[in-house]
C-alpha cells in the first residue's frame, strides 16, 4: 500500500517551499512503524482527537463560568474555531494543513477548569508556577495514557509555543499562534454581546470601523490581512495597523470583559475552590488517582496534574464531596 507515500509526494509537489513536509519530520521520541495510509501529522491529529484530554475540553470554561445558555463557547468550541481559522490560513499559504490542524487541536489540552482563573490559581500555588501551554505539552508527552501520545517534534513545538515569548519554529505553528488570538478576541466579543455585558454601541468605534460591523466581517478582515502579509515570507505576521488594532481591542476586552465585568465576579470563588482542594489533597494524597501518582513522584506536581485535568463540573463534584456535609438519614 503506497497511499502515505503518494500523499508525501503530493506535499513536495504542491506545498510552498516554506511548508513543513511530513516526510521530513524530526520524528518522535519513541520510534514506531509508519502508517501505510496516513502521514505522521495526520496520525498526530487523530491521536489528539481520540484522547481523553480532548474530550474533557467540552466541559471546561472558555471565559464565562457555567453560563446559562447553549451558545456560549467552551474550551472545546474555542479549539475547533482555532482549528478552522488556522486551516483556512494554512491552505491559502500552501502550508501543511495536517500539521496546522494537529497543533490547533492540541494547543489547549492542558488548560485548567474555570479558564484563566483556574490557571492563575495553580500558578500562585506551585513554586515553579503554572502555564497552560507547558501543561498541554506535559499532557501529550507524559499524562495521556500514562505515557503520552508520542507526537512528532513539530506538533509538540507548536503546542508549547502557541503562547509566550518564543515563536514556533514552523510556519504552521506560527499560524496557530495567531489564529488562537483571532479566535478568542472575536468569539469573546460575540459571547460578551450575547450576555449583555457590552453592547455594539459600546465597542470601540475606530477598531470596529477598521475590522467590520459583525463577527464574520471582523474575522474575515483579520484572516485576509494575515494571508496578505505572510504570503511568500518566512514568518507569519499581521500588518502593523492590524497588530495595533488587535492590541487596543485586547486592552478593551481586559478592561470591560476579562477583568471588569459581572461575568468575573465568581472568579474569587473559583480560586478558593482550587486552592482548598489543592491543600486538602496535600494532606490526603490517597485521594489522588494512581495514574497521576505512578508517573510523578513530586506530590505538588501530581496534584496540579490532577486538578488541571478536571472539568468544571468534576472539580465542583470533588469539592462538594470533600467539603460539603451530606445529610444523615436515620
Amino acid at each position: 500500500m503506497q497511499i502515505r507515500q503518494d500523499i508525501e509526494k503530493l506535499e513536495k509537489e504542491k506545498l510552498s517551499p516554506e511548508a513543513t513536509l511530513s516526510s521530513e519530520s524530526r520524528g518522535r521520541v519513541r520510534e514506531e512503524p509508519q502508517c501505510p495510509f496516513r502521514t505522521v501529522f495526520q496520525r498526530d491529529r487523530d491521536r489528539i482527537i481520540h484522547s481523553k484530554a480532548f474530550r474533557r475540553l467540552k466541559h471546561k470554561t472558555q471565559v464565562f463560568i457555567a453560563p446559562e445558555g447553549d451558545h456560549y463557547r467552551t474550551r472545546l468550541t474555542h479549539t475547533l474555531e482555532v482549528s478552522q481559522i488556522a486551516r483556512t490560513i494554512a491552505r491559502a499559504l500552501r502550508l501543511n494543513e495536517d500539521l496546522t490542524e494537529a497543533i490547533a487541536l492540541g494547543h489547549d489540552l492542558g488548560h485548567t477548569p474555570f479558564g484563566h482563573a483556574g490557571e492563575m490559581a495553580l500558578a500562585e500555588l506551585l513554586p515553579s508556577g503554572f502555564r497552560h501551554n507547558e501543561q498541554s505539552l506535559r499532557v501529550v508527552e507524559r499524562l495521556e495514557n500514562g505515557k503520552g501520545l508520542n507526537l512528532t517534534w513539530e506538533v509538540r513545538d507548536g503546542i508549547l509555543k502557541h503562547t509566550g515569548k518564543e515563536l514556533p519554529l514552523t510556519l504552521e505553528g506560527q499560524v496557530v499562534r495567531i489564529a488562537d488570538r483571532f479566535a478568542y478576541i472575536n468569539h469573546d466579543i460575540d459571547d460578551a454581546l450575547r450576555a449583555g455585558i457590552i453592547s455594539n454601541e459600546f465597542l470601540p468605534a475606530e477598531e470596529m470601523k477598521f475590522l467590520g460591523n459583525n463577527y464574520s466581517e471582523r474575522l474575515n478582515t483579520m484572516i485576509c490581512d494575515l494571508i496578505e502579509n505572510s504570503r511568500g515570507q518566512r514568518i507569519i505576521k499581521m500588518s502593523t495597523e492590524l497588530a495595533e488594532v488587535m492590541q487596543r481591542l485586547r486592552e478593551f476586552m481586559f478592561e470591560n470583559v476579562y477583568i471588569g465585568s459581572e461575568a468575573k465576579t465568581e472568579e474569587k470563588k473559583v480560586k478558593g475552590v482550587i486552592k482548598q482542594l489543592y491543600f486538602y489533597l496535600q494532606e490526603n494524597s490517597h485521594f489522588i488517582p494512581e495514574e497521576y501518582r505512578a508517573h510523578e513522584p513530586d506530590l505538588q506536581l501530581a496534584i496540579a496534574d490532577y486538578i488541571a485535568g478536571m472539568t468544571d463540573r468534576f472539580i465542583i463534584k470533588k469539592y462538594t464531596e470533600f467539603f460539603v456535609p451530606r445529610p444523615w438519614n436515620l
